[in-house]
């Protein structure tokens, strides 16, 4: 999974300078516009190892995964905006006979400070819904429904252009369940955003 967290970051940092021109020099924004993501993450105790019949292994953690964002951004003014958030993040391995995935649901309202218009800094409030690890084939009995969660989010962005972004982050999550051991999912993340 950190191959992937790295790949993402050097293609999004890639995308990021191809298209970095002139940032200061942009027209002015509309305070109201949409956002699309897509980032990875790593961090969080262990769900569950799975174990392939050519001898590798691979770690479904709690913090682990690729993220869909998809959301709005308003600019309250010069210095301040704030955003919202639905996201769908996934950690899973498969092979032919059998797959372990671990999946939630978050929703995220942030408020940012400008720094300039390049870099802002905020954070903010993450609600996880239907946090659910699940399992099938030869690794079936994994099942796990954890509780919903509220945890504190706190991040930087910079813009390479007016609409595009790259996020770095650290989310503050634990998940509980009825009878299975609190399970820290503290995580650090990154990601490229689109905005239009």
């Amino acid at each position: 999974m950190k191959k992937i967290v790295f790949a993402l970051a050097a293609i999004f940092a890639t995308v990021g300078t191809a298209q970095a021109q002139n940032v200061a020099a942009a027209p002015a924004q509309k305070p109201l516009r949409f956002v699309v993501g897509l980032g990875g993450s790593f961090g969080g105790d262990e769900l569950a190892t799975v174990d392939y019949t050519n001898g590798i292994s691979q770690k479904i953690t709690a913090g682990n995964g690729v993220y869909l964002t998809a959301g709005a951004d308003y600019r309250v003014s010069p210095e301040f905006s704030i955003q919202g958030t639905l996201n769908f993040h996934v950690n899973d391995t498969n092979a032919s006979n059998g797959s372990v995935k671990f999946q939630r649901f978050p929703i995220e309202v942030l408020g940012y400070y400008h720094v300039n218009d390049q870099l802002r800094i905020g954070g903010g409030v993450r609600y996880t819904s239907s946090p659910k690890l699940s399992s099938s084939g030869v690794a079936a009995g994994l099942d796990v429904k954890f509780d919903d969660t509220t945890s504190g989010v706190v991040e930087g962005e910079y813009f390479w252009t007016p609409n595009f972004g790259m996020k770095v982050r650290y989310v503050n999550e634990t998940f509980k369940a009825h009878g299975y051991k609190d399970t820290k999912a503290n995580h650090f993340g990154i990601s490229g955003n689109f905005y239009f």
